[in-house]
């Protein structure tokens, strides 16, 4: 029996066709720039580096996108189930592109590794996919990319890296802007569903703290370290789905084309691009370079799934946009400074 409603069915099948030769394309492209951020992010500059930030849109357009995408999944498959195939999927394709450019498939620093997997993978998989259960994606995607915001409080006493000056205002209108999406004075909305998107964002901070804290003692290849944790990942993914009584995937082929294109762009090639982007450059560059995908996921929910918010929401919305964004542009800022001093 298939999850889908047949309006929902009939508005999905006019985009799928779409959908599907605009991420053949991309995946196409990835391909050329994941080869082209070595070149481009190491000194000397090189006149290519205009492909990054080109880059960086694509790949901010395939991330809001594929909450759309996921939140369609739904339809076919329960959110264990889906998150466990989902994640299978990526790392199946990671471990056939390392074996295939001849990286090392050998695993270093296993105990990181594993802490990585765990968390930033298999925890933010599990509770993303079970915030877009509860809530509509586009709300969902604004709470996870709260991610910047927890990665600087958490890292203040793990790495060092203290709040100061204008990065107070980043944070306060961050926070003010989370509260009026959260609405905690109305318990009656959907407030297990922000739960849940806030943990997952919680859990990409810590995973992002991890590997540059392993980056920082260990070379490790970053497309091996990519594999080896979405690898850790799906096993207690796969094993939740296993356990936990869930009604069975519905498997077609729209179902497949749509595990494909997530397993392959937005996990695989998405997560690695992201581990690249941050170990060549500063962790609020990395954050700015994300910060549209929410707006790309509300855009598209409201266009697709017919999804409305509430003027407070609206409201927090901009709030942690502009937050965040200020938060990216004093990193960016500070980087430039540092980069003038030293040449």
């Amino acid at each position: 029996m298939a999850y889908f409603q047949p309006n929902e069915k009939s508005q999905f099948n006019r985009h799928l066709h779409c959908i599907v030769s605009c991420r053949i394309s991309m995946l196409a492209y990835y391909a050329d720039l994941t080869f082209l951020i070595s070149k481009t992010m190491s000194p000397p500059l090189s006149r290519a580096r205009w492909l990054i930030p080109l880059g960086l849109v694509l790949l901010t357009i395939i991330w809001g996108y594929s909450w759309v995408l996921a939140k369609q999944a739904l339809t076919f498959a329960p959110p264990f189930a889906f998150a466990a195939e989902r994640c299978v999927g990526g790392a199946i394709a990671l471990f056939i592109f390392v074996k295939a450019i001849g990286h090392p498939l050998k695993l270093i620093a296993p105990g990181p590794t594993v802490a990585i997997g765990l968390i930033q993978v298999a925890g933010f998989m599990l509770l993303q996919t079970w915030a877009l259960v509860e809530g509509g994606p586009g709300k969902t995607a604004v709470l996870i990319f709260t991610m910047p915001i927890w990665t600087m409080l958490i890292g203040w006493p793990i790495l060092g890296e203290r709040i100061r000056g204008n990065q107070w205002f980043a944070a306060i209108s961050t926070v003010v802007g989370l509260v009026l999406i959260i609405e905690p004075w109305d318990m009656h909305s959907s407030l297990f569903s922000k739960f849940l998107g806030v943990m997952a964002a919680l859990c990409w901070a810590i995973g992002t703290i991890l590997v540059k804290r392993l980056r920082s003692k260990q070379k490790v290849d970053l497309l091996s370290l990519t594999a080896w944790q979405m690898a850790v990942g799906a096993v207690p993914l796969v094993l939740l789905a296993f356990f936990i009584p869930e009604q069975s995937t519905h498997w077609s082929m729209s179902y497949f084309t749509i595990l494909v294109l997530l397993s392959v762009v937005s996990t695989a090639l998405g997560w690695w691009l992201w581990i690249v982007l941050l170990d060549r450059v500063p962790a609020w560059e990395a954050s700015l370079s994300v910060l549209g995908t929410p707006v790309v996921a509300i855009v598209s929910s409201r266009l697709m799934l017919g999804e409305e918010f509430k003027h407070s929401e609206i409201v927090g919305i901009i709030l942690i946009g502009g937050g965040l964004a200020l938060l990216s542009l004093i990193g960016w800022a500070s980087s430039r400074k540092k980069a003038k001093e030293l040449s």
